[in-house]
């Protein structure tokens, strides 16, 4: 765990001294052990974190969904807005969209953590680990954004499925009900890819800056304290790694979260009109308004990818160390 726990500060400036030199400069970097294999490991471990983590805070999604679609109605909080599902419609219906969410975000956390492990790891063996190292926060950015753009054309149609299921939990009995409906009634591009665009919005902006936003946290933390994550116990470590994870899921909620309220919304049957996609959204943007946008049901998120956020990034290494995979990071050569 002292080991592993560096990995969540790659943006932290190398500290003077042994401690310093100890950690950053390394022998060079075997580039021909991250293989095919490491890939799968890295995409299985980011499947099972993200699909375990929005399954379980699938309630509190649920919620934020409705006070997203239906304001006027669940107008009391996300503590008020539970308490209304479950007088309305009983406990079971915080399950709504469970199978689409769970489904939906092991295949989102395949292509993302892979993907991100996958261009990170070709750009310092491209760049050289010297150039890799000083440019290790723009690698991050650019790996977290392209890996993302591939996970949600796989995560949009779930994503789609499970706003329909939630917004009107009368449609179909199951995820594959749900989807057959939508195809048949709307097609694949109206019906699957009408919040392309603000998922795209939501996520992308999401991921980089939950990576960026992490590793700063954790930096100011060991800061504080005056020491590297080699001399910390394992539960000093994972205290730093769950905090810094919890206040990047917070700042990376409040940046995504306009876009997530506007995928919400063109998903429901009639929102924003008839036209193109775009029109639709800049109707629902019209009909909204900015601030209601930027607001509405930002509590339950903010609760919800803090937790989710914080727990991924402990999953996904527990993951990797139980495959035997040791997880690539930045350092400087000797």
């Amino acid at each position: 765990l002292k080991h592993d726990a560096a990995l969540f500060i790659p943006f932290a400036p190398p500290r003077v001294g042994r401690a310093s030199s100890e950690q950053t400069a390394m022998s060079p970097t075997d580039f021909s052990k991250f293989d095919l294999t490491y890939y799968t490991k890295s995409a299985l471990a980011g499947g099972i974190c993200c699909g375990f983590t929005h399954g379980a805070v699938c309630p509190v999604d649920v919620v934020k969904t409705r006070i997203q679609l239906e304001p006027q109605k669940y107008n009391q909080g996300m503590v008020g807005g539970f308490r209304q599902v479950i007088s309305e419609e009983g406990a079971m219906a915080l399950s709504t969209g469970l199978g689409a969410t769970a489904v939906g975000y092991f295949i989102q956390g395949w292509f993302k953590f892979g993907g991100v492990e996958f261009f990170k790891i070709k750009a310092a063996a491209a760049m050289g680990e010297k150039k890799a190292w000083e440019n290790r926060t723009a690698i991050y950015l650019g790996a977290a954004a392209g890996a993302e753009f591939i996970a949600d054309i796989f995560l949009c149609p779930l994503e789609a499925c499970r706003i329909r299921s939630v917004s009107d939990p009368g449609y179909a009995a199951s995820l594959p009900g749900v989807a057959a409906r939508l195809m048949k009634e709307e097609g694949v591009v109206r019906g699957f890819y009408s919040g392309f665009g603000p998922i795209l919005f939501k996520q992308i902006p999401y991921t980089m800056a939950k990576f960026a936003v992490q590793g700063r946290a954790a930096e100011a933390m060991y800061g504080s304290m005056g020491k590297t994550p080699a001399e910390c116990g394992a539960v000093l470590n994972t205290g730093v790694s769950l905090g810094s994870g919890v206040i990047a899921g917070v700042v990376s909620a409040i940046i995504s979260h306009p876009a997530d309220t506007l995928l919400s919304k063109v998903n429901k049957a009639g929102a924003g009109g008839d036209g193109s996609i775009p029109q639709r959204m800049m109707n629902i943007t019209k009909e909204t308004g900015v601030v209601k946008l930027c607001t509405q049901g930002l509590g339950a998120r903010c609760v919800m990818i803090g937790t989710l956020t914080a727990l991924q990034f402990g999953i996904f290494d527990t993951v990797m160390r139980t495959l035997g995979a040791e997880k690539f990071h930045f350092h400087a050569p000797q």
